[in-house]
């Protein structure tokens, strides 16, 4: 069980937070913990964390990309202009015009910072710039709201009525959510692939002496946050019956915050979905819990803000590792140096 702590110790910690504020707000307000207000967390969350495990496979290459809530922007746009041309199409239409337009843009800051020797953060900071201007001037703000039928129909997966008369229903977002999270899951930890993006993230040189192909782990990286970003958008279409150019921006630093909330390190080669995934239902939780509460709209980034800054602060202090430091009181043969941590 000490083993699985060490290994786990940011994704602990996250749990026993949320259980923690869960509780708090429980009692501070009597609508949060309803079934109702459970799902309409998951409902909100969803295209959250669906940005998030894609901007983890970069961070976890070593890599940051802050343009991808633009460009999930842009495929909702071009994604909806495409549907009316052919005659409204349906989902598998929809999902893989969105998906390849989103893995274009992300090849395209792959390529940026591969070809032209780039820092990511830079890189992605212009075309997050081209991107938006761009969809800015083409669009000139208009909003796009005759979407055809199959997506504007809200697809409703589970839903119960409670007592007072109201609905509380799990819709399709969640579920792709859960499918996007599986899949990463699923890349980052039992492909060779993703265990080649770890060790890039972790020591780009070794890597390459190794023979792991560095332009190739770039685009990788960044066409499957491409990949999320573009299905996001298609998401958050779906979600709000309607395309909104601005709708998504200003969530790629609350994304980008979560993800290394949840342990994701921001110098690659660390990071799990379960901390990615806890590190935005915190943020959620916090969000909802002092909406609930009645404070004020304004202050939501402040004190979400200083929660995170207090969590990373903590995390970057590295407090798990004083447990095998308190452990070496009673075995000086298991050290953290011992099983490779630092």
């Amino acid at each position: 069980m000490r083993k699985l702590f060490l290994a786990y110790t940011t994704e602990f910690v996250l749990f026993a937070v949320i259980i923690a504020m869960s509780i708090v707000l429980a009692f501070a307000t009597d609508r949060f913990f309803t079934l109702g207000n459970g799902f309409d967390l998951l409902n909100i969350s969803a295209v959250n964390i669906i940005f998030a495990v894609g901007l983890l496979v970069v961070l976890i290459s070593g890599g940051i990309d802050i343009s991808f809530a633009v460009a999930a922007s842009i495929v909702q746009y071009v994604t909806a202009l495409a549907l009316e041309r052919i005659g409204g199409g349906g989902w598998v239409s929809g999902i893989l015009i969105a998906a390849g337009i989103g893995i274009v843009l992300g090849m395209i800051n792959a390529f940026l910072i591969h070809r032209f020797r780039i820092i990511s953060i830079v890189a992605t900071i212009a075309t997050f710039n081209v991107y938006f201007g761009l969809l800015m001037f083409c669009t000139k703000g208009v909003s796009i709201y005759n979407l055809p039928d199959w997506l504007t129909s809200r697809v409703i997966i589970y839903e119960r009525e409670m007592a007072d008369g109201s609905w509380a229903e799990i819709t399709l977002p969640v579920v792709v959510m859960a499918v996007c999270t599986l899949a990463t899951w699923f890349f980052i930890t039992r492909t060779t692939t993703g265990r080649q993006l770890y060790a890039f993230g972790d020591n780009p040189e070794g890597a390459r002496r190794f023979g792991i192909n560095i332009g190739a782990m770039q685009f990788i990286a960044f066409g499957w946050l491409g990949l999320m970003a573009g299905i996001a958008g298609l998401m958050q279409a779906h979600y709000a019956q309607e395309v909104v150019p601005n709708a998504l921006y200003g969530r790629e630093l609350d994304v980008l915050a979560a993800v290394v909330l949840g342990g994701a390190r921001l110098g690659g080669g660390k990071g799990s979905v379960l901390g990615c995934v806890l590190g935005v239902l915190l943020v959620s939780i916090t969000q909802n819990g002092l909406n609930l509460m009645g404070v004020s709209p304004f202050a939501f980034k402040m004190i979400v803000g200083a929660i995170i800054l207090v969590a990373i602060t903590l995390s970057s202090a590295r407090i798990g590792n004083l447990v095998p430091v308190f452990a070496t009181r009673k075995s000086t043969g298991d050290r953290p140096a011992d099983r490779g941590e630092s």
